[in-house]
């Protein structure tokens, strides 16, 4: 009995991680993404390049939590709901990236 209870913890316990690691991926794809696409209307201004920025984020199943735009510079965060068995509600990982125009020595 016993060694099946340290199985059954031992699955749950490599369920969660391998969930954690796939919704960081999945965050990380979603905030990139949602940069570039806000920083391809960031000469429409910062309300259209955020918005623009939101959408993206959205359909790839993660929430804009902060959209900053600073001259030609869009700065995201976006949240990826985490599920995780045994009642592991309201957990998220959070995922930043910044995109912009390409200077000499990389993104300014």
């Amino acid at each position: 009995m016993a060694f099946a209870a340290v199985v059954w913890v031992v699955g749950v316990a490599a369920i969660v991680v391998g969930g954690v690691r796939g919704a960081r991926h999945r965050g990380d794809a979603a905030a990139d993404m949602a940069a570039l696409a806000g920083a391809a209307r960031v000469a429409e201004g910062e309300g259209a390049a955020c918005e623009r920025a939101r959408g993206v984020a959205a359909e790839s199943g993660a929430r804009l939590s902060r959209c900053r735009v600073s001259g030609d510079v869009v700065d995201v965060s976006v949240i990826v709901p985490l599920k995780v068995p045994m009642g592991g509600a309201g957990l998220r990982v959070v995922s930043r990236a910044r995109a912009g125009p390409v200077g000499r020595d990389g993104v300014t």
